[in-house]
Parts: C-alpha cells; sequence; structure tokens
C-alpha cells in the first residue's frame, strides 16, 4: 500500500458530529432545486466518506451524511463521453459521442476505431431542455468540452449559445487560464451561488461543472504550502497541489450548502455530486518506438502520478474499476432518508430520467438510463425494480497515455465481463495481441486482480453475447482488424481527421 501523508478522522468524525435527519415526505407540487456538481478526474477514493486519509473533505462528507453515498456509481473513463451520457441521457455507443474532443486518433494501430461525434447538437442536450420545459430556471457554470465551434470549447459554453441548449444563464469564464490560480473553483462556485440567489423564489437546476482536478493542477499557494509543510511530495503520487486542489474543492462545497442553509432551501434542494471519469493514478506518454511496444519489448513509460485509486485498479482512461467507478454523493432531505450508503450499481445514463422525475417530468419515452428516485428514496438502499440489470460501455477507441485500446464491458450482478477486441496491455503495461475477455466478480475482487474467464467460460460466453447484441441494438461499429495497419507507426497519434476521411 502506498504511503498516506495526511492523518484525518474523515468520515467517522463527520458521522459522529452531525445529526442525522428526518425525512418528511414531500410535497409533489413543490419540485425540488436541483444542483448538480460535477468534478474533474476525482477519483473514488479521494474522499473521507470513501475512505481516505490523505485530505479531510468535512463538507462532501456532510453530504453523505446528511443523505447518501452510493459505493458503485459508474461514468464513462474520459471527460467527453461523461458528459455527453449526462446530459443526452443516452450511452455513448448509441449518440457516438465516446472521444475526447477534438479529434485524436491512431488510424496506424492494430484494430480500426470508428468515427465518433465531434459536436453536441443543441436539441441532444435533453436534461436542461426538459427541465426548463418543466418550469424550471436552468443554469450552468464551467468546463464545457462537448463542442469545438461557435458553441464554445473546451473550457466554457458561450453564453450566447446557452438558449439553443437549454440554459437560462451561463455564466463567464473565470480570469485568466483554467489552469491557473485555483482553477476557477471560487468564481464558478460565486456564478452558482449569485444564480440560486437570483432564483431562490421558483424551482431551478443550476450544472455546476468544476475543472478541478483536471492537470494543469493549481491551488492557493497557502493551501499547496500546507501539504509541503506536513511532507507530501511537491510533485508525483499524492503531491502537495493535488491535495491541496481536494481541500479548496472541499471548502467550495461548504459555501453552497451554507447558502442553501441561509435561504432556507436546503430541504428542498436536491444535491448530486459526481465525477466525470476517474482520478489519475499513472499517465503514461504516447509511445516514441511503436515496434518495441507492438513487440512486448518495452512497457509504456510513466509520464506522472496523482492520486493512487487503491483498491479499485488503474485510473483515468481505463476500462477497469478505476476508470469508472467514482464519488457519488447525492442529498435531499425532504425525500431522501440520511446517512445510508447504497450498493447497487448506477450509470451516468441513469440521471436525465431521475431528475426528471423528481422534477415531476418523469420521462415517457424508452431511454438508455433508469428512474433512480425509488433506489434513493426507500430506506433499505438495496435496489427495488427486481433482478439487477447490466450495465454497458463500449470504448472503441486508442488512447495509449491511459493504456487503453478499443474495448467493451458489461456489468451484470457482481461480474464484470471486458471484450478486448483485438489488443490490450496487461498489468505490467505491456502489450499483448489477440480478442480476448476478462471475467471479474467485483464483489470479491473489487481490485480485479482475478481473471475468472478461463474458469467459468460459459458465465464469459453469455456476458459477451449480451454485450455484442447491446452494441449491435445500439447501432454502433464493432471495431475490427485495421486494413490499414503499418507497425513502424502503429501507436503514432495524430490529430489531423483527413487521414482517415480521406481513405
Amino acid at each position: 500500500m502506498r504511503d498516506h501523508w495526511i492523518p484525518i478522522f474523515g468520515f467517522a468524525m463527520a458521522c459522529l458530529a452531525m445529526e442525522t435527519r428526518q425525512t418528511p415526505a414531500a410535497d409533489k407540487a413543490d419540485p425540488p432545486n436541483i444542483l448538480f456538481i460535477l468534478t474533474d478526474d476525482q477519483g473514488w477514493p479521494t474522499l473521507g466518506c470513501y475512505g481516505s486519509h490523505q485530505v479531510g473533505t468535512p463538507n462532501l462528507d456532510r453530504l453523505a451524511v446528511e443523505g447518501v453515498r452510493l459505493t458503485d456509481a459508474y461514468v464513462m473513463p474520459q471527460c467527453t463521453p461523461t458528459r455527453a451520457a449526462l446530459l443526452t441521457g443516452q450511452h455513448t455507443a448509441r449518440y457516438g459521442m465516446w472521444h475526447v474532443i477534438g479529434w485524436y486518433g491512431s488510424p496506424w494501430a492494430p484494430v480500426s476505431e470508428p468515427m465518433f461525434r465531434e459536436q453536441l447538437e443543441p436539441e441532444a442536450c435533453q436534461l436542461p431542455h426538459r427541465l426548463r420545459s418543466a418550469g424550471y430556471a436552468t443554469g450552468m457554470a464551467g468546463k464545457w468540452h462537448l463542442t469545438t465551434n461557435q458553441h464554445g470549447h473546451y473550457s466554457h459554453l458561450r453564453a450566447t449559445s446557452g438558449d439553443a441548449f437549454g440554459f437560462d444563464s451561463v455564466a463567464p469564464p473565470g480570469p485568466g487560464s483554467q489552469n491557473q490560480g485555483d482553477k476557477w473553483v471560487d468564481h464558478l462556485t460565486d456564478c452558482a451561488i449569485d444564480f440560486i440567489r437570483d432564483n431562490r423564489e421558483r424551482p431551478w437546476f443550476y450544472y455546476l461543472s468544476h475543472h478541478t482536478l483536471h492537470g494543469e493542477l493549481s491551488a492557493p499557494d497557502a493551501l499547496v504550502q500546507k501539504y509541503l509543510d506536513a511532507g507530501a511530495p511537491k510533485i508525483g503520487l499524492h503531491n502537495a497541489t493535488y491535495l491541496a486542489c481536494i481541500e479548496h474543492l472541499d471548502h467550495s462545497i461548504g459555501r453552497l450548502l451554507n447558502t442553501l442553509d441561509e435561504l432556507a432551501l436546503s430541504d428542498n434542494t436536491l444535491v448530486v455530486f459526481l465525477s466525470d471519469n476517474g482520478g489519475v493514478d499513472s499517465r503514461f506518454h504516447v509511445p516514441e518506438s511503436s515496434l518495441q511496444v507492438l513487440a512486448g519489448e518495452q512497457p509504456l513509460v510513466l509520464r506522472d502520478e496523482g492520486f493512487d485509486n487503491a483498491p479499485l485498479r488503474d485510473g483515468k482512461g481505463s476500462v477497469y474499476e478505476g476508470g469508472l467507478r467514482v464519488p457519488c454523493l447525492v442529498r435531499w432531505p425532504a425525500k431522501i432518508p440520511a446517512g445510508r450508503a447504497i450498493t447497487a450499481p448506477v450509470h451516468v445514463v441513469d440521471w436525465l430520467p431521475t431528475l426528471a422525475s423528481a422534477a415531476g417530468s418523469p420521462v415517457d419515452e424508452p431511454t438508455d438510463g433508469h428512474d433512480l428516485l425509488p433506489l434513493l428514496t426507500q430506506p433499505s438502499g438495496l435496489h427495488p425494480l427486481g433482478p439487477p440489470r447490466s450495465l454497458y460501455w463500449f470504448m472503441p477507441l486508442y488512447d495509449l497515455r491511459w493504456a487503453s485500446t478499443p474495448c467493451a464491458a458489461i456489468r451484470k450482478d457482481a461480474f464484470k465481463l471486458i471484450w478486448f477486441f483485438g489488443d490490450r496491455f496487461d498489468r505490467s503495461y505491456r502489450y499483448q495481441v489477440g480478442e480476448t475477455v476478462e471475467l471479474y466478480k467485483l464483489d470479491s475482487d473489487i481490485s480485479e486482480s482475478q481473471n475468472l474467464a478461463q474458469r467459468e467460460p460459459d458465465r464469459a460466453a453469455s456476458l459477451k453475447a449480451e454485450l455484442k447484441d447491446w452494441i449491435e441494438r445500439m447501432g454502433a461499429v464493432i471495431p475490427k482488424p485495421n486494413p490499414h495497419h503499418d507497425a513502424s507507426r502503429a501507436f503514432e497519434e495524430t490529430r489531423d481527421p483527413s487521414v482517415v476521411t480521406s481513405r
């Protein structure tokens, strides 16, 4: 186990210090305000309520005490795909935004990469549109990363395009770069608080999309120095800036919760806290020599480290749990019984039907997600809707900075199957050729260390068949061997899409 730098009492002390609220039934005629907080690259074990001993997170732990903590909340392994799935309510296999934008790819790799959607269409941004149609004031602040056109780019949606995407109000970008200072945490929090104050007399929805903890890491100097003085390293795993970013983010959550208390809005405000993908555990250099990597002679070379995702395997960009499973906290005192851990697996596509249902505007047409309100509001935390459902992921791309190769995955009950379409990197980050499946039993092997595919071939075959059927039903293309494969350039990355479109 890697060293811990800042011992804290964490979640246990928060539980002792805070009183669990009673949860009277909500008035159906009084829909909740909705505050959806999405952080960037924040790993599952970064919060005290998920077992962190690195840095205190008392305000986020408060959400867990006064609401619920989802232990098995899943997203996509990178930024754009998760954001697209959240706002459209559609799996990326259906909508096509399974890749980070702007465009980059590996057109000479052994397996072909299907083309992907590069722009979110305004009418597809269903979450704010639906809530606005239900009478909500809608707003957002922060990272956008869903268009590279006149509507906006990585750092923010342009205010002039807010209405087209369903937002009445869009906060301006902060001062300077989102990679400097405190990564706009205070600015974006101020914008959210102003919106809440301005709209406190009517139902409101606010999408607060932070840039932190995405690299380049940056935090207030005094906080960074605090962790340096405590012995945290300047760079590398659990570095002082990373820990300072977490503490500063937690402070901002406290400011938001205090504002809700001050305005007497806490009881009937549904707060959701979620990360867009797993934390940066290890990031690798894109190989300079494709031949050595392709032959298995040289593993991927480590570029930098951020925060250990243990006990989860790997991190951002990965199909393993460290890339997909993230912290998720939900509080709605008027409706959701407090202080529980919910173990039922949930997927990012579930939030559109869930929030629409909470707003009194349930989605009538078939959707890719499930309404989680029955799960969140019943006391036991067990899924009340019958047998466990399957969760799916489609990631048909190479991204060697995260040791990622084209694959798909399914989780059903405790079992998770990963289908690599033609190649993969093993635990030592050495290249392995050939289509393969891996099978893990997560309730007894959360670290995905024991591949059961050979031991349980029937289960593996059944899950693979179900996954294949799902991909085809989504209308997606299963990657095949690449007819343009060039061993000497196999892992060369290009940002020129004409290399592919001209073929």
